[in-house]
């Protein structure tokens, strides 16, 4: 067991999901997080990836259950884990828990000779951005076009699952941006926008995608992430 360090907060403990039990409430919880989605984490995928030997763990706050985290295995010949999923509930987030969970993560992978981790997620999201991006350092190598096609969860619905891809260098010195060249905004939160207009985040969903990919074009590549400014591009 590992006890993940937060701020100010109570800690949670970070124990393998290695029980029916467990990847039962582990699927429950990620449905929750993601709106009640029963698909994205059947119990039964869950408990063949923890078997197998991928990273499967869940965040406790005391004997309750409330986050997980799952990655398996890239090409050995990369050593690269590539973290699916990992969600906290609403009222456990912030206080520095993602980022223990992440570098729980982290730990578990060097003890397994892995380089790097990747993950996607969603370019219109600012506060996976800064935390992806400017708290953990990782860099993305690919904009994804509605990368897992039409999703029906209480997050993704109506919308196009665009993603960008992100690779975590494990061991190497974080390395500094370059002069920024250009920007891309995003909305500062895009979960009020689509509570409030499908329409107006949907414009924001293209507006991105065709700026991201036309930089992307011209051959920059993405340096960093500023809250005000969006993302940060880089001549390489």
């Amino acid at each position: 067991m590992h006890t993940a360090a937060g701020s100010d907060l109570r800690p949670l403990d970070i124990r393998a999901l290695d029980t029916v039990a467990s990847v039962f409430a582990a699927s429950d919880v990620l449905s929750a997080v993601w709106g009640g989605d029963r698909t994205g984490m059947p119990a039964n995928l869950l408990r063949a990836l923890a078997h197998a030997g991928s990273y499967a763990f869940g965040a406790y706050d005391g004997d309750r259950m409330v986050g997980a985290s799952v990655a398996f295995f890239g090409p050995p010949a990369d050593r690269t884990l590539h973290s699916h999923i990992t969600g906290l509930l609403p009222e456990y987030r912030g206080g520095g828990r993602g980022r223990a969970l992440k570098l729980h993560q982290r730990a578990w992978a060097l003890e397994r000779g892995v380089d790097r981790i990747t993950w996607t997620f969603d370019p219109l999201v600012a506060r996976n951005a800064h935390f992806n991006l400017r708290v953990l350092g990782a860099r993305v190598t690919e904009y994804l076009v509605d990368h897992y096609g039409p999703m029906d969860d209480g997050v993704n619905r109506g919308d196009e699952s665009d993603r960008l891809l992100v690779s975590w260098d494990l061991r190497a010195p974080r390395a500094e941006p370059g002069e920024v060249v250009a920007s891309v905004a995003v909305p500062h939160d895009i979960e009020a926008v689509r509570l409030a207009s499908a329409q107006d985040a949907a414009a924001w969903r293209h507006r991105v995608r065709d700026g991201m990919l036309d930089r992307l074009a011209d051959g920059l590549v993405v340096g960093g992430f500023d809250d005000e400014r969006g993302y940060l591009f880089v001549r390489p």
